[in-house]
């Protein structure tokens, strides 16, 4: 059977909030979609709010709810700490409001405090042109500059707890296999609802990112298939994930789960077996796959990053290749050398002949070599880029794709 993915909007649907109005999801829920979804439940004590958004979306989502409900907001749960989940709580909470999440918070908001400057350099070629799409649409609708806040957490959860809020009961279980180490999800059992939030990643259907080619912590894989055991014993009826829109039906999400499980299941036990028996990261990356049966899709992580996270996160960075690995001497430094040896020619041609024959990786290895000696070579530069737009014909992937464009931009530049 075809998985999910295929008929869910992908990563480039991905999209910051606008002056829609909030969208009745029933059961007196409300969604306004945006960067990651944002989230009401009126109550007779006050609103509950799930998820904030981006610093910018903050008003738009508060234009949102008090069309719908003025009243004041009781608590702010939040999923997890990426910022498009709690850049705009300063606008949405009260001063009184209770702000609730995950007893890793903290030090989830203090990395990337700590690391603000090199996450936001590493993200900017895959979300900076959207980024600035949106502020400049939340300028045109009348809201101004808002800063990304700095959320303080009045009560944090260390791994279950139960709220009673207006009638309403929410349990709150931390599920550290998620996204971020941080990450919650948000079971209400009268309806069998759950609120996923980027437990899945912000794909539900795909494989699950292990380290984000921004720069991010690993994730365990095996603490990401043991939070999805939770899914499935709470058997939701609706899901309601940081992305698009709900998925409904017991059968149909616990079928998909069990396929996201299984994959990464059978990844991880295939890389530990090759790490076992001598094989290399590089050809295990090219090796593995995900079972045949299963279809999951690979639009956010990939198979082959996550077999080299799992590789690292067991083993650190040290492959056993070479005595080099142990210096901090790049590979590049002898690039001149090898480029005098052999001459420029040579390394246009062999990069040529790889790409004739499909090879874009083996070509942009020698392409490297030569750019690195003579940054500005014009027929390295086409090859390079030529190399580029192959990869880019052969991925449907985001963050690759956001990677080879902004690639092919640097190439293509004066």
């Amino acid at each position: 059977m075809s998985g999910i993915h295929r008929t869910r909007p992908g990563a480039d649907s991905m999209a910051a909030a606008t002056d829609a109005p909030a969208i009745d999801l029933g059961d007196e829920i409300w969604m306004s979609p945006g960067w990651s979804n944002s989230y009401m439940i009126p109550t007779e004590e006050g609103r509950v709010i799930i998820n904030t958004g981006m610093g910018f979306e903050g008003p738009l989502h508060a234009r949102a709810y008090d069309a719908v409900d003025s009243a004041p907001v009781h608590s702010v749960l939040l999923t997890q700490g990426h910022y498009d989940h709690v850049g705009g709580i300063d606008v949405l909470k009260d001063d009184e409001s209770q702000v609730v999440a995950q007893a890793n918070f903290t030090m989830w908001r203090d990395d990337n405090e700590r690391l603000e400057t090199f996450r936001s350099r590493n993200s900017a070629f895959a979300f900076m042109d959207a980024i600035l799409g949106a502020m400049e649409y939340a300028r045109s609708v009348g809201v101004g500059a808002v800063p990304q806040a700095r959320p303080e957490p009045t009560l944090l959860v260390e791994d279950r707890l139960d709220l009673q809020i207006g009638g309403r009961r929410l349990e709150l279980i931390a599920t550290p296999g998620g996204e971020t180490f941080d990450s919650m999800v948000i079971w209400l059992p009268e309806s069998r609802t759950l609120f996923s939030g980027n437990l899945f990643g912000p794909l539900f259907g795909h494989v699950p990112n292990l380290v984000t080619i921004r720069g991010d912590r690993y994730r365990d894989a095996l603490t990401y298939i043991d939070s999805l055991n939770l899914v499935l014993e709470l058997a939701p009826e609706r899901l309601i994930t940081g992305h698009f829109d709900p998925i409904v039906g017991a059968d149909l999400i616990a079928g998909e789960v069990r396929a996201m499980q299984e994959a990464m299941l059978s990844v991880h036990d295939q890389t530990v077996a090759g790490m076992n028996a001598g094989s290399d990261v590089y050809t295990l990356m090219q090796e593995i796959q995900t079972p045949d049966h299963l279809d999951v899709g690979e639009g956010y992580g990939q198979t082959k990053w996550n077999v080299r996270a799992i590789w690292e996160n067991y083993a650190g960075w040290f492959h056993h290749r070479s005595t080099t690995e142990l210096f901090g001497v790049t590979p590049l430094a002898v690039a001149p050398d090898l480029v005098a040896a052999a001459g420029a020619d040579a390394f246009v041609d062999m990069a040529s002949a790889h790409l004739q024959a499909g090879r874009a990786v083996e070509a942009l290895q020698l392409t490297d070599i030569l750019l690195a000696t003579e940054p500005r070579h014009a027929e390295a530069l086409g090859v390079a880029i030529a190399a580029h737009e192959h990869l880019i014909e052969n991925t449907t992937n985001f963050w690759e794709r956001a990677w080879l464009r902004r690639s092919i931009a640097k190439l293509e530049k004066p």
